[in-house]
């Protein structure tokens, strides 16, 4: 059963972000929070600033005057290895050249945890993790000798056993084939309704339908600030869609057979011309 989001686990307030000698922000007062429970997508064009804005999350970026807090504490008063503790950051691009087995690359994830050295329960995280993600088979497989889908299931399950209260997830879907995005942003979707404990996760994608399918709200990036923050029902507008994305669109609502859907140009045409061949 899906937990009831009820406390923040993010909040952010007075957020801007430019690059050192450049008068242009590239994301600008930005506000928003996330709630124990949720999965919140942040969308946008390429150059939105989506990146940007969870780099600023984990202090990977330092805006200025910007108040981030993670479980009510701000981010500004935590060491680098006690951040790490309460945020895990999954990046758009992965070393892929890692000659290491499968659960060594899990085992780095229990690195802010581990003083000295590691423990049985370190090994159970990781161990649970492996089987959690269908990666049991893999434990001593070469990282590098993996698929593109494989990869990112390890990478995820690295995320999880650092055992954060917040999710960061940059494009995770990027470089997969279609089955695997849905069961990368299914596996997501698990962290924040069956982990237990306060957990919540922040994830870029540039698929609008996955984040229709998957968010509990949606971010909506434009020119460096926030077009709209709300359900899916009220974000993906076919206005805010053709403003944001030049396109136009028909929106598909939920049904009990199907998630919402945003059709664009083309695919209006195709899903018009199915239903009337079905009909025929």
């Amino acid at each position: 059963m899906k937990k009831q989001p009820d406390t923040d686990v993010l909040k952010v307030n007075n957020l801007s972000f430019s690059w050192k000698n450049s008068s242009v922000p590239v994301i600008q007062d930005i506000e928003f929070s996330v709630r124990d429970g949720e999965l919140v997508a942040i969308l946008g064009i390429n150059g939105a600033g989506k990146s940007t804005l969870l780099k600023c999350m984990n202090r990977i970026l330092k805006p200025e005057n910007a108040e981030i807090q993670i479980d009510s504490i701000n981010i500004n008063n935590l060491s680098l290895p006690e951040l790490s503790k309460l945020v895990s950051y999954v990046p758009q691009s992965v070393m892929t050249n890692f000659s290491m087995d499968v659960f060594d690359v899990v085992m780095l994830g229990r690195r802010p945890h581990i003083s000295w050295r590691i423990s049985d329960e370190d090994r159970d995280k990781v161990s649970n993790a492996l089987k959690l993600f269908d990666l049991e088979n893999f434990a001593f497989r070469r990282f590098d000798q993996l698929s593109g889908g494989e990869r990112q299931r390890v990478i995820v399950a690295k995320a999880v056993v650092q055992s954060p209260s917040l999710f960061l997830f940059d494009e995770p879907t990027s470089d997969l084939d279609l089955n695997n995005q849905i069961q990368v942003m299914k596996r997501i979707r698990g962290l924040v309704d069956n982990m237990g404990d306060r957990k919540a996760a922040l994830v870029a994608v540039h698929d609008i339908n996955l984040a229709a399918r998957f968010a509990d709200r949606i971010i909506l990036l434009h020119d460096g600030r926030i077009k709209a923050f709300d359900t899916p029902n009220s974000v993906l507008t076919e206005s805010n869609i053709a403003e944001v994305f030049g396109v136009n669109c028909t929106i598909l609502s939920a049904t009990d057979e199907s998630p919402m859907r945003v059709l664009v140009e083309d695919e209006i045409q195709f899903h018009t011309a199915s239903v009337i061949k079905k009909e025929e």
